[in-house]
């Protein structure tokens, strides 16, 4: 059991006492920060002084690292150690905090190595530790306390803490974990870098908040080399991003870039997105046979030399033979290098044999007549007409509107239907009239690394992976072509037509086949009532994995209402739900979202939109009640979820095993309580 203040006023008073000097240190240090002033280097020449720029990043960086948020503690547990040559006792929270005048820690990382065992020691393995302390607090202020004497054999069989820390209401975005985290999630966590990991996630596993952590761990662990190299996550939507954007700041991390596949590949190729197409037409573009018909699109480019190249020095003409040139070109294509590379080289493999010529014949040249000879017209253009340049956004255009050039690269690859289905019922006239579609951009991007390498991150955290095609996959790979991945998912909630079948062809499309697949089953966040109910639908929409199961005592709260008066049936469950704390998700399908704010419009309740721009004078999950349409509610929780016609959200989609999978994706967003309110008949498949 907890012992709280009037048990051990003393005790609890002395850890206070610490809380509050840690705290005065940060303010120290963030004041000491602020009073820096950046001067670089003087400046070799006029213009912006480099260095200076580049200090005034890091004491921004340094700056913002160091604000406290007085609404949490500093720290939320503490380890006692039992071996003289590590330290005695140390404070574990979300950032270190330095003692006075140099002196120990008052704080430390909950990252640092020295801190692993709060999260993995057990009473068979002690790690060294002889005291395990686990806080509760309460507005900032430490409230109660658990302890286990791990070398006496006191290992709690369940935390009362832990347990209400991890289902405290909240509103607003996620939060951190790094007081809640289990030893099978730290594992995750603390993998090393060159190690690429598939993580497979029942809903209230933890799988992003793993993700986010395991990001936050590598920024801490290997800072130098990502500093340089980079760490994006790329999650499925704008809200998801937004939803997630807090945690890694944080954590003391803002380095980390968060982005959308769609964004990525509209930034590196300078595009927008302004077109829509059938979901048919896009799984055919998302198909990983389009990589093969863009390579042999691009490579068929290349033409055999038809002429002797003539090059005039001076008096003299040297002849490089047109048999010469092709073999130079095959040389190059041998060598498995990108288009453009290859490009670059011909003319200086042909100057090469100019000079060799000019040496047969008595002269000395050297390389700055080599590098003349490239560089001069006549090479140009005969370098040109073997290895011509080729423009990504134009190629795709060709492929998609020019049937014939399609089918010359296709074929053997997509059916004619398939062929005939992605060209444009209306032909552009231009690649600047073109209304490119977010899978245009994929292959775009696609045709890009073929002209030339794209370049590679240190890290990649790819959430809600299972969501994403062969096509995307490859657009996401590409960039930690030399680092490595955290990828995260369910396959049970994969939703759009495009979405993967098993881990280890996302892993193959990734190029990381070597990635170990690691699954998550026992639900922290999700109650069990939920949870189980939800888990109806598994053997419809994912028969191969393991039911997740809820650590919670608590059962959760779990209401069917059938009725013929859905306005008053939702409005109370809205107000059931504002009565209690935390946030709430109404969710329904995308085409009833409309009427449902007419509803909320109507009985005067405050609500925000999820996929809408938030008004002027508030933020993205600033209100207690958010309107959530079905198909931007993955990756999302609230501590209540009133969810509106389950019939309707598997009827919108376009075959009911996506239907069911977006189903159990709604289902699986309460932490607490869900109500469920419908008119029609439930989905067969919930029965029990």
């Amino acid at each position: 059991m907890p012992e709280s203040e009037p048990d051990q006023p003393d005790d609890l008073a002395l850890e206070q006492d610490h809380l509050e000097r840690s705290r005065a240190a940060l303010q120290d240090r963030h004041e000491h920060a602020g009073g820096l002033k950046a001067v670089g280097a003087a400046a070799v020449s006029e213009g912006p002084n480099v260095s200076t720029e580049y200090l005034k990043q890091v004491l921004y960086r340094r700056t913002k690292s160091l604000i406290d948020d007085p609404t949490v503690p500093l720290f939320f547990g503490r380890i006692d150690y039992d071996r003289a040559d590590l330290p005695g006792r140390i404070h574990i929270g979300r950032r270190h905090v330095g003692g006075e005048a140099g002196g120990e820690p008052l704080v430390i990382d909950w990252r640092a190595p020295v801190a692993l065992p709060f999260y993995r020691a057990t009473k068979d393995d002690p790690m060294s530790v002889r005291l395990r302390r686990r806080f509760g607090f309460s507005h900032g202020r430490l409230t109660a306390y658990e302890d286990e004497d791990l070398v006496a054999g006191q290992q709690l069989e369940t935390s009362e803490l832990l347990e209400a820390e991890i289902a405290k209401p909240r509103t607003g975005p996620m939060r951190d974990i790094v007081a809640t985290i289990q030893p099978e999630q730290d594992v995750l966590v603390r993998s090393e870098i060159e190690r690429s990991v598939c993580i497979q996630g029942a809903p209230g596993t933890g799988k992003t908040a793993v993700g986010l952590h395991r990001a936050a761990w590598l920024l801490y662990t290997h800072r130098d080399p990502l500093s340089r190299s980079g760490l994006m996550v790329i999650g499925p939507n704008d809200s998801f991003l937004s939803y997630i954007g807090d945690v890694l700041p944080a954590l003391g991390e803002i380095a980390a870039t968060q982005e959308t596949v769609d964004s990525v590949v509209a930034k590196a190729n300078e595009l927008e997105a302004t077109g829509t197409e059938p979901a048919a037409v896009a799984v055919i573009k998302g198909d990983g046979r389009m990589a093969e018909v863009i390579r042999k699109a691009i490579w068929s480019h290349l033409r055999p030399a038809t002429e002797t190249l003539l090059v005039q020095r001076g008096s003299r003409q040297f002849r490089v033979p047109a048999y010469l040139a092709d073999e130079i070109v095959q040389s190059i294509t041998d060598r498995g290098v990108r288009y453009a590379a290859g490009r670059e080289m011909v003319p200086q493999r042909l100057a090469h044999q100019v000079l060799l010529r000019m040496e047969a014949a008595g002269d000395s040249p050297d390389d700055r007549v080599q590098n003349a000879v490239a560089r001069s017209r006549g090479v140009k253009v005969y370098a040109e007409a073997i290895w011509p340049a080729v423009d990504p956004e134009k190629l795709i255009l060709r492929l998609l509107t020019d049937a014939d050039f399609l089918a010359e690269h296709a074929d053997g690859l997509l059916t004619e239907p398939e062929q005939a289905a992605i060209r444009p019922a209306k032909l552009p006239r231009s690649v600047k009239s073109a209304h490119w579609t977010p899978a245009d951009l994929v292959l775009i991007d696609e045709a890009a690394d073929v002209l030339t390498r794209t370049p590679s991150l240190g890290h990649l955290i790819i959430d809600e992976a299972q969501d994403l095609s062969a096509m995307q996959l490859r657009a996401v790979g590409r960039r930690a072509s030399t680092g490595s991945v955290t990828v995260l998912g369910d396959l049970a909630q994969a939703t759009t037509p495009w979405a993967t079948t098993s881990w280890a062809e996302t892993l193959g499309h990734l190029g990381k086949p070597e990635a170990a697949i690691e699954e998550l089953v026992a639900g922290f966040r999700v109650p069990a009532a939920v949870i189980e109910f939800a888990g109806r639908l598994l053997p419809w929409i994912a028969p191969t994995l393991t039911p997740p199961h809820s650590i919670r005592r608590a059962k959760g709260d779990l209401r069917i209402t059938a009725t013929t008066a859905v306005a008053a049936e939702l409005i109370a469950a809205v107000e059931t739900a504002l009565a209690d704390q935390g946030s709430i998700g109404l969710i329904g399908s995308d085409a009833a979202i409309v009427t449902v704010q007419t509803i909320l419009d109507d009985h005067g309740v405050r609500y925000g939109v999820l996929g809408q721009p938030p008004g002027a004078d508030e933020d993205t999950f600033s209100n207690r009640l958010d309107l959530v349409p079905a198909s931007i509610a993955k990756g999302l929780e609230f501590d209540h979820v009133v969810l509106l016609e389950p019939a309707a959200i598997v009827a919108a989609e376009p075959d009911p095993a996506t239907g069911l999978r977006r189903l159990y994706v709604c289902l699986t967003r309460a932490v607490t309580s869900l109500q469920i309110v419908h008119t029609e008949p439930m989905p067969a498949e919930l029965s029990a």
